[in-house]
């Protein structure tokens, strides 16, 4: 399939709370360089600034950052505000706090509910910001999230925030931070290599009471914040072959099938991979095809 005219509205839309996005968006870790959360090389400025404004013309509306995704010399939150400010009314940019680094790079333990404002600002500062459009609070090991989303509730109260979505949660996380305030979204990890129960149940439950479910990780593997994952099941690559698209198109082409409410954000620094990454939204799947993929996923740990 040809990729150069495709944009992100070939995968449709969906709300995170009242703010419309394509299915198809951005996750900015990578654009920081090789190794954004170690001392790898830096990526190229004006390369990652390019991929920024290449991903707005191609439609992408819905950018997913945090304070703590930076590498020696690059901090994806600068880029972004350098790239895209003023920020056009249609744009959204998706933070998160609760893992933090400091700034040598080393992380940090979990922040404590009263460090979350710090957080929140710094965001705000970095992004340009006077309100952040969604916070998610990931969820670092804590049996509780009440104390933690609560505090962000008191910030979304005060304006800082307009909406709020957890990350890394169980089914009954969701169900106390809907206690506190609406929940928008769910970030979990959440692709072909995975297969969590829980996760599972988290993906029908945002069905459901229509809530954004985002995977992060989905195109990346066991390979995680390292890169994409160069290991491929022959089945994947099969079906990569009978739609002349790569295996990642495959993988975030499965990801979009799981339900309407589920949103992309493959990561790139690389203008080629953010062209196939949109392009893949207009991959339509078989059944057949679904039912053998999903069938490799039952069989992954």
């Amino acid at each position: 399939m040809t990729s150069e005219t495709i944009t992100a509205d070939a995968a449709g839309t969906w709300k995170l709370g009242d703010l419309t996005v394509n299915r198809i968006g951005l996750g900015a870790m990578r654009l920081t360089g090789s190794a954004a959360f170690h001392h790898g090389t830096p990526s190229d400025r004006e390369r990652s600034i390019a991929v920024l404004h290449q991903a707005v013309e191609l439609g992408v509306n819905h950018i997913d950052t945090a304070a703590f995704y930076f590498s020696a010399l690059r901090s994806a939150n600068e880029l972004i505000n350098s790239a895209l400010s003023p920020y056009a009314d249609d744009l959204i940019v998706v933070t998160k706090v609760g893992p933090y680094r400091d700034y040598s790079g080393e992380w940090g333990t979990s922040a404590r509910p009263d460090d979350l404002r710090g957080h929140v600002e710094e965001n705000l500062r970095q992004l340009g910001r006077d309100h952040l459009d969604v916070v998610n609070l990931r969820r670092m090991r804590q049996d509780s999230i009440a104390e933690h989303f609560g505090a962000l509730a008191e910030l979304r109260e005060a304006g800082l925030i307009r909406h709020l979505g957890i990350s890394g949660v169980e089914p009954r996380h969701l169900a106390e931070a809907q206690a506190i305030a609406p929940v928008v979204c769910v970030q979990n990890r959440f692709g072909l290599d995975t297969h969590d129960p829980a996760t599972d149940e988290i993906l029908r439950l945002c069905g459901e009471q229509g809530i954004a479910f985002v995977p992060f990780y989905a195109v990346a593997g066991e390979a995680g914040p390292q890169g994409a994952t160069t290991a491929h099941d022959e089945e994947v690559l099969t079906v990569a072959r009978a739609h002349g698209v790569s295996p990642a198109q495959v993988r975030i082409a499965w990801t979009l099938h799981q339900g309407p409410h589920v949103l992309a954000i493959p990561g790139t620094g690389n203008p080629d991979h953010l062209v196939e990454n949109v392009a893949a939204g207009a991959v339509r799947l078989t059944d057949e095809e679904l039912t053998t993929l999903n069938g490799l996923r039952q069989k992954a740990g």
